[in-house]
């Protein structure tokens, strides 16, 4: 939702709390189950202030999507656009949708369950972004097979076993626990790529590329705050 006129920077910061907390009571008790009344309690303000800042409680559940679509979306369009073998931007792409899971834990909670609460063009909206970021994952995995890197695959199905493995993520990561991004999408992508027949040395090249890529290229930080946007006007 963008800033009404008139307000100064304090106006934002209180705001982006807001969508912080209400981030954390949607995962922890659901978005239906959370009224704003709670929210303002939390917040410590009265209904009539919080709709100041948020417009509406249907608001705030398009900012948390959108907290989650639009950083792993410019990253899709970042790496789809390297000059790189598909393996390699396929495990970037892993490590990118990784660390917004393991960075935006709550947010995700929220994408995944209470998406279906927004309705018109909000709801396609989303719906939209999905399916671009699933048809990055498609064209890469189709690429990896036209190059005889893999065996040949259906690619709706090989699309469905990248998200598979990666999106239930949230369900159990902890963010204090032994396992990073990095480490995590090292897993799945040597998992996944072995059952469609990647070369063990051709594995190899693609964690030596991806250990170099972190070197050679730090303005693609993988840091979901730094790519972090408010939602877009909806046409």
């Amino acid at each position: 939702m963008p800033r009404p006129p008139g307000h100064g920077p304090d106006f934002e910061v209180r705001r982006q709390k807001i969508i912080d907390t209400a981030a954390d009571m949607f995962a922890r008790q659901g978005y239906a189950a959370t009224s704003v009344n709670d929210l303002g309690r939390a917040v410590g303000l009265a209904k009539g202030a919080l709709y100041y800042y948020i417009g509406s409680k249907e608001n705030l559940l398009i900012e948390i999507q959108s907290r989650v679509m639009l950083p792993l979306l410019n990253r899709a369009r970042q790496v789809a656009e390297l000059d790189e073998a598909p393996l390699l931007r396929l495990r970037l792409l892993s490590e990118s949708l990784l660390t917004i899971i393991f960075h935006r834990l709550d947010h995700i909670w929220v994408y995944e369950h209470d998406y279906r609460s927004l309705s018109g063009d909000e709801l396609r909206t989303l719906l939209r972004q999905r399916f671009e970021f699933e048809q990055f994952v498609s064209r890469l995995l189709a690429e990896a097979a036209e190059q005889d890197s893999m065996r040949s695959i259906e690619p709706a199905l090989a699309t469905l076993q990248f998200l598979n493995l990666h999106n239930h993520t949230y369900q159990w990561v902890r963010t204090d626990g032994p396992w990073d991004p990095t480490f995590l999408s090292r897993e799945y992508c040597a998992t996944l790529f072995r059952g469609f027949g990647v070369a063990e040395s051709v594995l190899r090249c693609v964690e030596e590329r991806a250990e170099a890529f972190r070197r050679e290229r730090p303005d693609l930080s993988l840091d979901p705050e730094a790519d972090w946007v408010p939602a877009p006007v909806l046409d």
